[in-house]
């Protein structure tokens, strides 16, 4: 198995098929089975105290693993989440981009298994972990 699309060709594609959120997000590192995402926060991102929403941190999640699989697959727009398992550990910080470093531990066929833990850019300790199951669609 090897990579089938590149940062270039994940960029190209979320620009083409999603463009309402291609910009929120940055493929910083594309490996085998795996990928490295970055959220631009801005303002929207961030919810009352100070910190970066849930919904952001999930949609970061969702976002990688979903590029992480089609880095593998090729580009395939209806690959879709079917379960997710989300863990919020600590408070991110406001004003800082937060770093998603997915790898893929299972790609089968049909599903899609992996692992995604999320940082405040600078920070060692992790804000946020997602367990995350995709469906491949049939050839």
């Amino acid at each position: 198995m090897g990579l089938l699309m590149d940062k270039s060709a994940l960029a190209a594609f979320l620009q083409a098929e999603f463009q309402q959120v291609a910009d929120d997000f940055t493929v910083e590192e594309v490996r085998e089975m795996g990928i490295l995402v970055r959220l631009n926060v801005d303002d929207r991102h961030l919810r009352p105290g100070g910190t970066i929403s849930g919904p952001s941190m999930f949609a970061l999640a969702d976002v990688s693993i979903y590029l992480a699989v089609l880095a593998m697959i090729g580009p395939k727009a209806l690959a879709v989440t079917t379960n997710i398992s989300m863990d919020f550990m600590r408070k991110p910080a406001a004003a800082t981009d937060l770093l998603c470093d997915c790898r893929l531990l299972k790609l089968g066929r049909s599903l899609a298994v992996g692992d995604c833990l999320i940082r405040s850019e600078g920070m060692e300790a992790p804000v946020a972990r997602a367990s995350m199951t995709y469906a491949i669609p049939p050839e």
